[in-house]
């Protein structure tokens, strides 16, 4: 009898354990997306930090480039080059530290770590999408990288090697790869 409890108790754990695991995160980006589940730009640091409850970082890189993030509880981190009166004209959405944390309520209806690259493809088929292989000494070797372009932006899509997103980036030019 006693085992069974043991048993029982032991089932209960590990329900909540991975309940609370691998739950799925919303992104609490509302108020920054259109009616077509877009994001809307240009935007200020100071809307989007209101729009998110979340205090803006802002950081430079070695060559004194300015930069800012919002490093989001769902595990969800949005950053972006910054412009001329730190307007906002692109925008890079991925997890911190590439968790396999589930995060919907991006941009065209996205999720990280759920939507794929066939999805993506057949979703996106009608901007002209083009898939390309990433490289064995990218961010995700053996997955795949998907660009299409609406309005005045590109969209670039990584997905890893399970062919998972991963990131998402809206910019108003293709970025170089050797940029980084």
């Amino acid at each position: 009898m006693q085992t069974k409890r043991f048993t029982f108790m032991v089932t209960i754990f590990f329900l909540v354990v991975s309940s609370t695991i691998f739950s799925q995160k919303t992104a609490t980006l509302n108020s920054l997306l259109d009616k077509n589940s877009e994001f809307v730009f240009p935007q200020t640091t100071d809307k989007i930090s209101k729009a998110l409850n979340v205090k803006t970082v802002f950081y430079e890189d070695a060559n004194e480039e300015k930069y800012a993030k919002w490093p989001m509880k769902t595990g969800l981190e949005l950053y972006c080059s910054l412009e001329k009166d730190n307007a906002v004209n692109e925008m890079f959405f991925s997890t911190s530290d590439n968790k396999p944390l589930v995060v919907e309520g991006l941009p065209f209806g996205l999720i990280l770590n759920k939507s794929t690259l066939q999805d993506s493809k057949t979703k996106f088929s009608k901007y002209n999408a083009k898939t390309q292989k990433l490289a064995s000494g990218s961010e995700f070797p053996g997955g795949s990288k998907l660009v299409f372009k609406k309005g005045k932006h590109y969209a670039t899509l990584l997905f890893d090697s399970k062919n998972l997103l991963k990131s998402l980036g809206l910019t108003t030019e293709l970025i170089d790869p050797a940029a980084n």
